[in-house]
């Protein structure tokens, strides 16, 4: 992580609107403004409340948190507890086991619903195989599948016998995949033959072949899903099918008590130095958080709310609020394998419809990409039952998250009625190393406004800091850290302490870094600037990627945008910004000087980017996150770097083949 040497980032843009939630809203919300009273009277106490509230203990703890071996933090000490028995059991136990925990809607068209009973059934069965098969408490499981129930499931039947899992995201390659498997020495891999990516096949076991190809691993058993029906090549001494090692084994399980601090799974996320990082999250602690912000942040209602996040399980959004917080919950919830725009580009708004969709959890880039392919697509569904809608994966722009807002969010109904009060937005901030929301609104309370993250969740003690560690004033920016520890914190780096201490508290003491930047507005709410790695410095001025970004794409004729520094003789750094146009241009119009001149009226003159560049796509990975280290190397005139986790490969040579004319 680079040190960069400023007091404070610049920041030029304004936005002045805000909506407060309805009446009616805030009348029956989950949460309310007492929370914050709660936290801020005594946090741990809130928080040994929460525990308590939200989860089912086989031993109480004693210690809501000891912090003497910071910056390891321990959660609960005392307690212990099972995951899969409180996404699970507990809920077929209170007589709730013929709800629907999952509707699962296929790539293709198949669908499939679990009750909460036969869930429980499924985890059960998978818990008996993997021990069968001799997966034991501590031992790392990978699992390398697309968004089907048998990911959900596999990660339930480790945390049900103390196994941990690792999930791979099943578009990384061979080498990605064996990697992870070798750092975390995995004993058990579970695949599947492949998936299903707009309408044609893909392979997933071939990874899985190539990976453990070459040399020694750890590895004793793979696990195989049937779900595209793909030949595949077999070694007997390996490979075992799902269906005959879960689907004969038995579904009588008792669920293990584990340690609060017993560790839950290693998610690997990127790492400056070229090797992933194994994030560590433990169990009571992660489990409290992300149930507790679950139903605070999106006011959810189990008994008749409808949610649906759109992330894959292979990043820490499926885990934290697919996999678990939703279940944890008891709610009714939709997993989707395919993708937005196949067989149409109605797909999403086709499934909101089909099960009455209350809650919409997707990522700003997904809304961009809704607002490119233009209202008339949503406006053709009836999604009045939607009643939140959040946003997760990188900061909105406010352009976005008012399109957002009067398209999705007035929607009441096939025949274009408007509701009269919008569905209110939740935008959430929070990493993989922090488990769980750590800044959003609560949508009962909170006067929203678009592109901001606004204020701390309750709990939970974040500031905007300057290079020397001291707090900026409202209007001011700087660096965004965390100052006391949390129950969903990362515990560490799977295998390697001493980089956990330096990659995250070292540049502050007794502050966790991660490298992002923020300012703080005039009310003192938080905005996202991205990552400070990311902040250029423009003839002595510290400016945002983000805010340029977001001034680009609140003019009409830019749908998407993605900007980087590239180096410049003369200014130190230039702004080059690569975009994607809603509309074709009038004749005779000079779109980049339109674009030039309209970032100096929204940010300032010094924010005029030195070149503007009309692409078709923007290079982004299936999560949706745009590379904009890709960019950078076609900024400064470099050959593109590695590409592989790319959504569409063919994205840099579209790009390539755009500048060439």
């Amino acid at each position: 992580m680079s040190d960069i040497n400023i007091s404070t980032l610049d920041n030029l843009i304004r936005e002045g609107r805000k909506f407060a939630p309805s009446t009616e809203f805030a009348a029956n919300s989950v949460a309310d403004a007492s929370l914050y009273e709660r936290a801020a009277a005594d946090r741990l106490g809130y928080w040994a409340d929460r525990a308590r509230e939200t989860l089912t203990w086989d031993t109480d703890f004693t210690e809501t948190l000891d912090w003497s071996e910071a910056p390891v933090a321990k959660w609960f000490v005392g307690g212990t507890v099972n995951a899969a028995y409180n996404a699970l059991d507990r809920h077929v136990e209170a007589g709730l086991g013929e709800r629907v925990a999952i509707h699962f809607e296929g790539a293709m068209g198949d669908t499939r619903t679990y009750t909460y009973a036969e869930l429980t059934d499924e985890v059960k069965r998978a818990a008996n195989a993997f021990e069968a098969l001799g997966v034991a408490k501590g031992d790392r499981v990978a699992v390398y599948l697309p968004m089907i129930p048998e990911a959900v499931i596999t990660m339930l039947a480790c945390a049900r016998i103390g196994a941990i899992h690792s999930v791979v995201f099943g578009g990384f390659s061979a080498e990605a995949l064996r990697s992870r498997i070798d750092d975390a020495e995995a004993k058990l891999v579970v695949t599947a033959d492949g998936t299903w990516r707009r309408g044609k096949p893909s392979s997933l076991k071939p990874a899985v072949d190539e990976a453990l190809a070459e040399g020694a691993h750890t590895v004793e058993n793979v696990v195989v899903v049937k779900r595209n029906g793909e030949d595949v090549v077999w070694n007997d001494s390996l490979d075992r099918w799902w269906d005959d090692v879960v689907g004969s084994a038995s579904a009588d399980h008792a669920p293990v008590a584990h340690d609060s601090e017993h560790p839950l799974f290693v998610l690997y996320t990127s790492g400056t130095t070229g090797k992933p990082k194994g994030i560590v999250h433990t169990t009571g602690g992660f489990l409290v958080q992300t149930a507790a912000t679950h139903k605070d942040t999106f006011d959810l209602h189990p008994e008749t709310d409808v949610y649906w996040c759109t992330a894959d399980i292979g990043w820490v959004t499926g885990h934290s609020y697919v996999t678990y917080a939703p279940l944890v919950n008891g709610a009714t919830q939709v997993i989707f394998e395919g993708t937005p725009d196949s067989p149409h580009q109605g797909r999403w708004w086709e499934i909101v419809e089909k099960y009455g969709v209350t809650i919409l959890y997707t990522a700003p880039t997904a809304i961009r990409t809704m607002m490119k392919w233009g209202r008339d697509i949503p406006d053709g569904y009836d999604l009045s039952s939607l009643r939140v809608l959040g946003s997760v994966g990188e900061p909105i722009n406010p352009e976005a998250w008012m399109w957002y807002r009067e398209v999705i969010g007035t929607n009441g109904g096939k025949n274009g009625e408007r509701k009269e009060h919008p569905t209110p937005i939740v935008d959430t901030w929070w990493q993989t190393e922090t488990g769980a929301h750590m800044i959003a609104p609560l949508p009962g309370v909170t006067a929203t406004k678009p592109g901001s993250a606004q204020v701390p969740v309750p709990g939970i003690t974040v500031d905007v800091v300057d290079e020397m560690g001291e707090s900026v004033g409202n209007g001011e920016g700087g660096y965004l850290v965390i100052r006391e520890p949390w129950p969903s914190m990362l515990r560490g780096i799977w295998g390697d302490m001493e980089r956990y201490r330096q990659t995250y508290w070292s540049r502050f003491e007794n502050m966790y870094f991660a490298g992002d930047g923020a300012k703080k507005d005039e009310d003192g709410d938080i905005w996202l600037l991205g990552r400070v790695d990311d902040v250029m410095n423009i003839s002595g001025h510290r400016l945002s990627t983000t805010e340029i970004e977001s001034a680009l794409v609140s003019h009409p004729l830019v749908a998407e945008s993605a900007v980087v520094g590239a180096s410049d003789e003369t200014t130190g750094e230039a702004i080059v910004a690569f975009v994607i146009l809603r509309t074709e241009p009038g004749e005779g119009i000079d779109v980049v000087q339109v674009l030039r001149n309209h970032v100096a009226k929204e940010i300032g003159p010094i924010a005029k980017p030195r070149t503007i560049l009309v692409v078709p796509e923007l290079p982004k990975t299936r999560s949706g996150k745009i590379m904009r280290r890709l960019l950078k190397d076609v900024a400064e005139g470099r050959e593109v770097g590695d590409a592989t986790t790319l959504a569409d490969n063919t994205v840099m040579a579209q790009i390539a083949e755009s500048l060439r004319k």
